[in-house]
């Protein structure tokens, strides 16, 4: 392809197919090869991708495979949380660029030297958080600038219990915070234009441990702004599956000049059916007209464009490793029954 991205997919399930398929829809790229811990999660990805009239992808063994891949120039990360780190580093040695999943990593060591590896490659990354590029945030945004100093912020983001006791596999590795508070850090963290420095957490377990699925139920954090501003971040995941939507999703930030209100619980499509009533989800995900739309897609299509020309994405890899610098802290926490400081905090300017 004459100056477009050909690209390899790590992990084939949910949000592999996502990517895959907002990818496939960009005609400066070509997604060339997937993998997958499960062989047939692979075929079936890369037959979707050969149904929507693309080349079929190559299927390969494992991430070394597609790394050693001549036909590979960046890598698209979707496994599980736990994993994130190590992949980054062995694919900036490798010279490919990155897209990785949310979170960055669930530690401060791994993000270091995942952050080390691709300054130091010169490769292209970005972690998907994709919020930015929903269009309210984005106004949202822009209206704060002219609102004065933050203030209060709150932000909710609490699954249904489908997300971990059958969406994902290894909810046990991972927490509702490190899975659904991740975006609200790296969001509310823009809106305010500001680094937290210091965090008080609190947990709850029961009703998953119930189900022999060891993470806590609900994680809400408090957290302090290196400017003063004050937030809560809260997260659960045991939503009863009647819920109208899988995700309930809610900001609010109060600063000394006015306060903006951020509520995704409804999309402007509401259905009902005999046996239930439900919001359906487009501003992340949609297809329109056949061809992928909607914040994720747009967020990855500006991670090609970067990939193309070199510049920074709007997501620094350093803002993405300071929100998960914010949740170790916050687990910290947990552990301790103490607040906890987030120390070696990027600038604010990276946010």
């Amino acid at each position: 392809m004459s100056n477009g991205v050909r690209i390899g997919i790590v992990g084939a399930g949910i949000m592999g197919r996502g990517n895959a398929l907002s990818l496939s829809g960009l005609p400066e790229v070509e997604v060339t090869a997937v993998t997958s811990r499960s062989a047939d999660s692979a075929e079936r990805l890369a037959d979707e991708i050969e149904g929507r009239g693309a080349p079929r992808p190559a299927i390969h063994s494992d991430l070394e495979a597609v790394l050693a891949d001549k036909s590979v120039d960046a890598v698209v990360l979707t496994t599980p949380d736990h994993l994130h780190g190590e992949m980054m580093v062995r694919a900036a040695e490798a010279g490919k660029h990155i897209l990785v999943e949310k979170p960055l990593t669930t530690s401060v060591a791994e993000a270091d030297a995942a952050v080390k590896a691709i300054r130091e490659s010169g490769v292209v990354a970005m972690c998907l958080f994709n919020h930015r590029w929903v269009p309210a945030y984005a106004q949202a945004y822009d209206l704060l600038a002219d609102l004065g100093d933050g203030a209060v912020a709150y932000a909710r983001k609490d699954d249904t219990i489908f997300v971990p006791t059958e969406m994902l596999s290894w909810a046990d590795r991972t927490t509702c915070a490190w899975f659904l508070s991740s975006h609200d850090i790296d969001l509310v963290s823009w809106l305010l234009r500001d680094q937290v420095r210091r965090v008080y957490a609190t947990a709850r377990w029961g009703k998953l441990r119930s189900l022999g699925i060891n993470t806590p139920d609900a994680i809400q954090i408090q957290a302090e702004y290196s400017r003063g501003a004050v937030a809560t971040f809260e997260s659960a995941w045991i939503y009863p599956n009647t819920f109208p939507t899988v995700v309930d999703s809610y900001v609010t930030v109060v600063a000394d000049g006015g306060v903006v209100q951020l509520d995704r619980q409804k999309e402007s499509v509401v259905v009902a059916r005999p046996d239930s009533y439900s919001y359906p989800r487009n501003m992340l995900q949609r297809v329109m007209h056949g061809i992928p739309a909607g914040a994720y897609a747009d967020a990855i299509a500006h991670w090609v464009t970067c990939c193309r020309t070199g510049q920074q994405p709007l997501i620094t890899i350093e803002s993405s490793r300071n929100v998960t610098a914010v949740l170790e802290a916050a687990h910290t926490s947990i552990e301790t029954r103490q607040p906890v400081d987030v120390s070696m905090l990027a600038d604010p300017g990276n946010a």
